[in-house]
């Protein structure tokens, strides 16, 4: 039948994963673009830049699957969800440079609509928090601040809609759920655009894409994108909930965290929408075909990867990400060092846009290695801020958390984590789970594969870790961790 090509546009880089049938990788190409910061607190990304690099590592890939006589069956988009493109559909051309997730420039304007009482419906209508994190106030600066004229012309969309407007040579303008849910403007009971939310926000509804199923034919690819036209795009899934369906979580209660640029914890409470829970996000997971709807408890952090990224090209304290486990491990303890990595405020459970990075309980014995451990320490320390809060809030217990994404290859950051939540911790063979779940929804929507049931079973376990300090070892590091928080809180709010 082929192979299934996931198309995983992330933060840094897109990555063009193949899987075969039995859903093992059959070859990648990746390509990081540039990250723009034009102010503190701005982060924004040229949306030529994503595409180009989609186009290169879709055509890198191609180029290696044809030679050995592989062909593709269908293809899947993943991506960085919150971040905000806009442009002229006439054109294809972007109206202003993306607006990234991690931007917090409409922090001021989320601090205005939660004050002028509009925080009971975000969070009833949308699962979400008023932050600005998510896309709505980006889109409504872009219209009132940022120079682009709403109209007919105007076409809005997170990355995957911008990807699939480009395969598809401008015939598709189209989202799925997960990603829809991610943007303050969409009814997660409903499953449709708000109106009430779009008048508040100012965002006509005609710049809007349509939302279809996560699983299910969004269009065919045209000439000159990389692959041989005519390819059907069968699946589109926000990164995290791509990672949950990558790693087989479909029961209730199934658990995963994704060690990315940020972290992401995602439970499945299944296919009812539960009320919201304060300091968690709900969203949707995934919407099959056939209506199937999976709902999620998300905690969002928003930075742990990217501390690792700081160390390299802010601080020069290692020259390769590939060496912070070695550097970390040289040593078997911080001697009280926290670092707490709020560069773009804090996430779940605090919500503080307005936290910044802090770094305590430095002596003058502290070194590299003390920085490396205190890094790697604060994404097993998130992970249990958000654990905790989604545990008592939602019922479920966790009790076993699956785990993802490029630190995960660190056996030191699995035995942190295993240690603070007392529960086992496992990797998957395959650990580049948002490609794969993107993949798996396109598979499945095509008919490469015919079930969940039939790719749960492809499920294969790398290494499982097991908790080794005790409970009142881990609690007395946990509890300096909580301390360095509370230094970080609301800093940025004082100098204005």
């Amino acid at each position: 039948m082929g192979v299934v090509v996931a198309i995983d546009a992330g933060t840094t880089g897109v990555r063009a994963f193949a899987v075969d049938e039995q859903g093992q990788p059959a070859g990648w190409s990746y390509r990081e673009f540039p990250q723009h910061f034009p102010r503190p607190g701005w982060v924004e990304h040229d949306a030529d830049d994503i595409w180009d690099a989609v186009r290169t590592t879709l055509a890198e890939l191609h180029e290696r699957l044809a030679a050995d006589g592989q062909t593709i069956a269908t293809i899947g988009i993943t991506d960085q969800r919150e971040t905000v493109v806009v442009w002229d559909r006439r054109t294809g051309r972007p109206r202003h440079r993306a607006i990234v997730w991690q931007d917090r420039r409409t922090a001021a304007r989320c601090d205005a609509l939660r004050e002028a009482g509009h925080l009971d419906l975000v969070r009833h209508t949308t699962g979400l928090v008023l932050d600005p994190y998510f896309s709505g106030t980006k889109l409504e600066w872009l219209l009132a601040e940022g120079g682009v004229e709403a109209g007919g012309d105007l076409a809005f969309g997170t990355v995957d809609s911008w990807v699939l407007w480009n395969l598809t040579g401008g015939a598709v303008h189209a989202t799925d759920p997960s990603n829809a849910s991610r943007t303050l403007l969409y009814d997660i009971r409903r499953q449709a655009w708000s109106d009430e939310l779009c008048d508040l926000l100012g965002v006509p509804a005609s710049c809007l894409p349509e939302v279809l199923p996560s699983s299910g034919r969004f269009g065919t690819t045209v000439d000159g994108v990389g692959v041989p036209a005519g390819i059907p795009v069968s699946g589109i899934a926000g990164d995290q909930q791509a990672a949950l369906f990558g790693q087989a979580c479909f029961e209730t209660g199934m658990t995963k965290n994704t060690y990315g640029t940020g972290s992401f914890v995602l439970m499945n409470v299944g296919d009812t929408c539960p009320d919201p829970v304060e300091g968690l996000l709900t969203t949707v997971g995934w919407v099959l075909a056939d209506g199937t709807t999976a709902y999620a408890l998300e905690g969002a952090i928003f930075v742990t990867g990217a501390a690792i990224q700081w160390l390299r090209d802010g601080l020069g304290v290692i020259t390769e990400a590939a060496e912070i486990g070695p550097l970390a491990a040289s040593i078997n303890d911080t001697e009280g060092v926290y670092l707490v990595p709020a560069f773009a405020g804090l996430g779940s459970p605090y919500w503080d846009p307005y936290a910044r990075g802090t770094l305590l309980g430095l002596t003058r014995g502290v070194g590299r290695a003390h920085l490396a451990r205190a890094v790697v320490e604060a994404m097993a320390y998130q992970t249990r801020d958000v654990v905790d809060a989604m545990s008592a809030a939602s019922g479920h217990a966790v009790k076993l958390l699956r785990v993802d994404g490029g630190a995960s290859v660190m056996d030191l950051l699995l035995q942190l984590q295993a240690d603070q939540l007392q529960v086992p911790v496992a990797r998957p063979t395959i650990q580049e789970t948002t490609a794969l779940g993107a993949a798996y929804l396109a598979g499945l929507g095509e008919n490469v594969w015919g079930s969940l049931d039939d790719l749960a079973a492809k499920w294969m376990l790398d290494v499982q870790v097991e908790p080794k300090a005790s409970a009142g070892a881990a609690n007395s590091r946990y509890a300096g961790w909580q301390r360095a928080v509370e230094r970080s809180r609301n800093w940025a709010h004082n100098e204005e």
